[in-house]
């Protein structure tokens, strides 16, 4: 994942996913508004510092609270890169709660009926997942 444009004192910024992990969630490519220092819960998608090496930011599904952070997982079972590889994600490298997404207007997406069709597929709020405990017990 890369960030854009991102200011320290900035509550909001857009950052962009690059690979498979959240699948079907937020795909290649979508662009992300992240709300920094917001408050989060088990279900939400995150902004985190990735534990082994921090200058990378890798977004996932907050799983578990623990007491020595966060378990996460990607919403594509099929990809690696979460918890069941580094383990939880201590609290200081969490950044901020995922709110939305929208996917790039293509090229063929430029006349006015191409516009109205990609505002009513591509934009879309990031929700809470609440079954994510029964996803961590299936694993």
């Amino acid at each position: 994942m890369t960030e854009q444009g991102r200011e320290p004192r900035a509550p909001f910024g857009v950052a962009e996913v690059s690979g498979p992990s959240m699948y079907p969630t937020l795909k290649h490519g979508d662009q992300l508004l992240v709300h920094y220092g917001a408050e989060v819960k088990a279900g939400d998608v995150a902004v985190l510092r990735h534990p082994l090496q921090q200058d990378l930011l890798i977004v996932k599904r907050l799983v578990e609270r623990r007491e020595d952070g966060w378990w996460v997982l990607g919403d594509n079972p099929g990809a690696e890169g979460d918890s069941r590889l580094f383990g939880t994600v201590p609290h200081e490298l969490l950044l901020g709660r995922v709110r939305g997404r929208y996917r790039p207007l293509a090229e063929d997406q430029r006349s006015v009926r191409g516009v109205v069709s990609w505002a009513a597929s591509s934009l879309r709020l990031v929700l809470a997942d609440r079954s994510v405990s029964r996803r961590l017990r299936a694993r």
